[in-house]
C-alpha cells in the first residue's frame, strides 16, 4: 500500500470527498473530526501524512500542527494544511507552525496527489534515517555528538539574471545559507572540484517552454546534483491556474522537492528553504550512515583492511576479469610465523600491535589496484591483477623481507612486560590464475593452490616464499 493518510476535517462531507480522491490512488485513509481526535489518532496510528483543515471548532488547525510537530512521536509526519483561506498571511502562519504544505480549497485532485507523492518520498527518507540511527545506536556505531554542519549553498536560477539578483537581495537576512546566482548552463557544467549547491531555486514557466522542467530532469540525472533539493518558483497566476497546476504536478513528479505556485515571495520561500535544508541534511546523513555501515561490514576493525566478506567476492571479480582480458593474476596467502607465541608471551595488546603494523606495511607497499585483506587471525590475502609469475615471486619476496627485516615497535603495547620491539616473520604461499598461466584456474582453485603452497612454506622452515607447483 502506498501509505496511510489521516484526513482531519470537522465536516463529514469534506472528509468523504477527500477520502474518495485518495482511495482512487490506493492510499489508506484514517479520519478525524476534531483537532483533539487528530492528535490522538496520529500518536496511536502513526500515519504517513496528515491532511489538516485549518478551521475547526475545538482547536485551530495551526495549533494542531504545532502539537504534532512538537511531539517526537509525530514530528516527522508531513502535514498539509487545507483551508478556504488563500491569503499570504494564513499560508505563512501555517508554514511557521511546521506545516509542509498549504493548499487552498477547492483542491485540484492532480495537484493534491502530486504533493502527497512528493511528501511521502521525503517521509520515507526521514523514516529510513530514524531506523538506521536506531540500529547504529544498538550496534554501538552511532556518533556521540552531531557533526558540524556548514551553511547550505543555495543556487538561484532564473531566465534573466536580474530576476535572480532580485531574489538574492530579498532573501538576504531571511534565509540561512550561502546565496549565489547561477546561470542555467552553469548549473549543468559544475566541475568535480566545485562542491555542488545543496539547494537549487528555479524559475519555472518563464523563458522557453518547459525550460525549468527540463533543467529538473538534467539535475536529477547527473551524479553531482542528483541529491540536491530543488524548489521551483512558478509565475504568480495563482495555484488554481490550470497551467500552473500542470507545471506543478509535472515538476513534482520529475523530482522537484517543493513548489511556490503563486510567484516569488521572500518570506514564504525562506520558510520552505528552511524545511528543505533540514530534509537535505537528513538525506545526507542517511547516505553517510549507509556508506559507513557498508565500510564497517566489509572492513576489519583492527587493521582497517578489507575482511573475508569483501575479499572473497572481489577475488571472484578479479578472476572473471582475468578470464575476459586473458591476463594472469597472482594470489598470495601470508601467515605470520608463531604468532600464538606473541600473544601468549607478550599479551594480546602486543599481538594487536603486530597485526596493525603488518597490515600497514602491506598496504603501503602494494599497488592501489591490488587487494589486501585480513581473512583470519594472523592470515592475510593479497591479490594482484595483471601480474606475471615472475612479478608475483619478486613481490612476495619483497613483502617477506619487509616484514622480517624491521621489528615491530611495541610502545606501551604489552601487558606482560613486552619489549619495545618484536622480530616478526611471515610465510607466503603464491599461486597464479587467469588466462596465460600454465593451467587456467578459477578463484577457488587458485586459493587452494596458494593454501597448499603456504602449508609447504610453513613445513619447510617458515619465513619463506613458496610458489604453487601448478604456477611454476
Amino acid at each position: 500500500m502506498p501509505g496511510r493518510i489521516l484526513i482531519v476535517d470537522d465536516v463529514a462531507t469534506n472528509r468523504i470527498v477527500m477520502k474518495v480522491k485518495l482511495a482512487s490512488a490506493c492510499y489508506g485513509v484514517l479520519q478525524a473530526g476534531s483537532g483533539a481526535e487528530a492528535i490522538e489518532i496520529a500518536r496511536r496510528e502513526k500515519p504517513d501524512l496528515v491532511l489538516l483543515d485549518v478551521m475547526m471548532p475545538d482547536m485551530d488547525g495551526v495549533d494542531v500542527c504545532k502539537a504534532l510537530k512538537s511531539d517526537p512521536e509525530t514530528a516527522d509526519i508531513p502535514v498539509v494544511m487545507v483551508t478556504a483561506l488563500s491569503d499570504s498571511a494564513a499560508k505563512l502562519r501555517a508554514l511557521r507552525a511546521g506545516a509542509d504544505e498549504f493548499l487552498s480549497k477547492p483542491i485540484n485532485e492532480m495537484a493534491l496527489l502530486a504533493r502527497v507523492r512528493s511528501l511521502l518520498r521525503a517521509r520515507d527518507t526521514a523514516e529510513e534515517l530514524r531506523l538506521r540511527d536506531s540500529t547504529s545506536l544498538e550496534l554501538g556505531f552511532a556518533e556521540s555528538t552531531a557533526p558540524y554542519t556548514p551553511p547550505v549553498n543555495i543556487a538561484l536560477i532564473a531566465s534573466e539574471e536580474k530576476t535572480a539578483l532580485h531574489w538574492k537581495t530579498a532573501l538576504t537576512g531571511k534565509c540561512a545559507g550561502n546565496l549565489s546566482v547561477v546561470a542555467r548552463a552553469g548549473a549543468l557544467a559544475l566541475s568535480e572540484a566545485t562542491p555542488p549547491p545543496d539547494i537549487f531555486v528555479l524559475e519555472g514557466g518563464s523563458g522557453r517552454p518547459d525550460d525549468g522542467l527540463h533543467l529538473i530532469s538534467e539535475l536529477r540525472s547527473r551524479a553531482g546534483t542528483r541529491h540536491a533539493a530543488i524548489v521551483v518558483v512558478l509565475p504568480g497566476a495563482g495555484g488554481r491556474d490550470s497551467g500552473n497546476v500542470n507545471a506543478a504536478v509535472t515538476a513534482l513528479d520529475l523530482g522537484a522537492n517543493d513548489i511556490l505556485t503563486s510567484g516569488f515571495d521572500a518570506d514564504e520561500l525562506a520558510l520552505r528553504l528552511a524545511t528543505q535544508t533540514r530534509r537535505k541534511r537528513q538525506a545526507d546523513r542517511l547516505r553517510e550512515t549507509l556508506k559507513r555501515g557498508l565500510r564497517l561490514a566489509v572492513t576489519d576493525p583492527l587493521t582497517g583492511l578489507y575482511n573475508r566478506r569483501y575479499a572473497m567476492p572481489h577475488l571472484e571479480r578479479i578472476a572473471e576479469q582475468a578470464r575476459t582480458t586473458r591476463k594472469p593474476f597472482a594470489l598470495m596467502l601470508l601467515d605470520l610465523d608463531r604468532f600464538k607465541q606473541v600473544n601468549d608471551t607478550h599479551g594480546h595488546s602486543a599481538g594487536d600491535a603486530v597485526l596493525r603494523e603488518v597490515a600497514q606495511r602491506l598496504r603501503d607497499h602494494l599497488r592501489a589496484v591490488d587487494l589486501v585483506a585480513r581473512i583470519g587471525g594472523e592470515e592475510f590475502l593479497v591479490v594482484m591483477p595483471d601480474t606475471t609469475l615472475e612479478e608475483a615471486r619478486h613481490a612476495a619476496e619483497r613483502l617477506r623481507r619487509l616484514i622480517n627485516d624491521s621489528p615491530v615497535r611495541l610502545t606501551g603495547a604489552g601487558s606482560k612486560g613486552a619489549p619495545k620491539s618484536l622480530p616478526v616473520s611471515m610465510s607466503i604461499g603464491v599461486a597464479m590464475g587467469g588466462e596465460g598461466t600454465p593451467q587456467s584456474h578459477g578463484a577457488h582453485d587458485v586459493l587452494e593452490q596458494a593454501d597448499r603452497a603456504l602449508y609447504g612454506a610453513k613445513s619447510d622452515g617458515r619465513n619463506q616464499v613458496m610458489v604453487s607447483l601448478s604456477a611454476a
